[in-house]
């Protein structure tokens, strides 16, 4: 059977794989709107624990897996040796795996080299979920991600250049209402210098036992309004300048579900914004209770 230690987070795209929860937590879990990891202490599982779960599920579903999600928040960080031996007890276990995935911190992308990744993607760790949140430097700080944009962007190109597909995600409102066109424009610029294969949107959301749920108590949060966030993912979309990439907003955060392949759909999803900007009564906003994260 598979232990699952505490709360367990996919991106919505893993809804059918199999999750196994080859590190416990997140490496950095200081990102101050981030509640996900808050209370675990991030390490890495024994191996052999893995391998009993990889054998169980093996034995009751083989055939039918064929995509892995490594869990938690930060797996990429694990020494390459760990995961050259998950990878192939993966393959060995299921025939018809077609991709192994797992989110990628900014800081675990800087430790991995680009022959490692180019290695574990050999072995069919193929695609990476990476949290950019903002393009903007002082949003980034804001949210303490540890990095700046130019190194966001250095980073991601070492796993474009090993090979490796990026989903990556922009958290609309994290700049308030004095940065939000800002915060959406420097944010496409750092998606164009990426060019990852998915983009997607959420909505920064406070969560209890968050910083970010601190400084919303005391008052020091904007809560953009479904027509402000509508005005900055336009503003987003409309200054991409993507070839190749698939744009989602599905996250159960959005006030908004919108798709589509960029640069085909950029100039229709704009539209469909204008629309909704010219004639908000007739939008088709997500009501709050469905709203989640």
């Amino acid at each position: 059977m598979i232990h699952y230690e505490g709360q367990l987070y996919r991106p919505p795209s893993e809804a059918q794989s199999l999750i196994l929860q080859a590190t416990i937590g997140c490496s950095y879990n200081e990102c101050t709107f981030c509640g996900m990891y808050r209370d675990k202490r991030f390490r890495v599982r024994p191996f052999e624990e893995l391998e009993r779960e990889i054998a169980w599920a093996r034995d009751e579903a083989g055939p039918s897996v064929q995509k892995v999600f490594l869990a938690d928040g930060d797996a990429l960080v694990a020494k390459k040796s760990f995961l050259v031996k998950i990878l192939d007890a993966l393959n060995e276990a299921f025939p018809n795996l077609r991709r192994v995935s797992c989110y990628a911190s900014p800081q675990s992308l800087q430790v991995r080299s680009v022959e490692e990744m180019a290695e574990l993607r050999e072995k069919g760790l193929t695609l990476y979920y990476l949290g950019i949140e903002s393009g903007h430097d002082g949003v980034l700080e804001d949210l303490v991600k540890g990095v700046d944009a130019a190194e966001m962007v250095r980073v991601a190109n070492k796993a474009h250049e090993a090979g490796v597909k990026l989903s990556t995600m922009i958290l609309l409102g994290a700049g308030g209402r004095e940065l939000s066109l800002e915060h959406a424009r420097e944010s496409a610029r750092v998606v164009n210098a990426i060019a990852p294969r998915f983009v997607s949107t959420l909505v920064m959301t406070p969560v209890e036992g968050t910083p970010l749920h601190e400084q919303d108590a005391r008052g020091e949060v904007d809560h953009l309004t479904p027509i402000e966030l509508a005005a900055e993912l336009r503003a987003f979309l409309a200054t991409t300048e993507l070839s190749g990439s698939i744009f989602r907003s599905n996250h159960a955060s959005n006030y908004l579900t919108l798709a589509g392949n960029l640069p085909r759909d950029r100039d229709k999803l704009v539209a469909s914004l204008d629309e909704v900007l010219q004639h908000p009564e007739n939008a088709s906003f997500v009501p709050e209770w469905l709203r989640g994260l």
